[in-house]
């Protein structure tokens, strides 16, 4: 079983479990989901990727709180939202100089969840949190169980 099978169908799995928690949960189930595609997506894995995803969600939910809250400052003055915008979007891109802030899609992900979920923070943070959670659990438990399925397989064609 190549290593692409054996994660597609741990995260088939786990995406059901997702959706079940989600909706026991109270949480935003297409956030958590956005989570779990933060992990996947970064170009670190483990627990480094898990932890770096996890800080640039996180900035990319601020940054939008940021937006959010500095719009409602001018509310007459429309100008004003876009200039900010573009100054938070530029300081979203400047702070993947830090090695925890380094992957960028997972800032504009955070950001892009936080609008989606109408600046609710209190709720979009834990949905994307245990997504993520649920993301590195899909991607390492089908890399494990692809081991596992190779690890047989050359253990039943090596003669004793």
């Amino acid at each position: 079983m190549n290593i692409l099978i054996s994660i597609a169908i741990t995260t088939g799995i786990l995406s059901g479990i997702w959706g079940w928690v989600a909706v026991s949960l109270g949480l935003l189930s297409w956030a958590g989901f956005l989570g779990c595609t933060a992990y996947f997506a970064c170009p670190q894995g483990g627990l480094k990727g898990l932890a770096i995803s996890a800080c640039t969600l996180l900035s990319g939910v601020v940054w939008a709180l940021v937006i959010i809250h500095g719009s409602s400052l001018a509310p007459q003055l429309e100008i004003v939202s876009y200039v900010l915008t573009g100054i938070v979007a530029f300081l979203m891109c400047v702070q993947a100089k830090q090695l925890l802030l380094s992957f960028v899609p997972g800032t504009f992900i955070g950001a892009c969840a936080t609008f989606a979920g109408q600046g609710d923070w209190k709720l979009v943070l834990p949905s994307l949190a245990l997504g993520l959670v649920f993301g590195y659990a899909m991607k390492n438990s089908g890399l494990w169980l692809a081991a596992r399925r190779e690890k047989s397989i050359s253990q039943a064609v090596t003669p004793k």
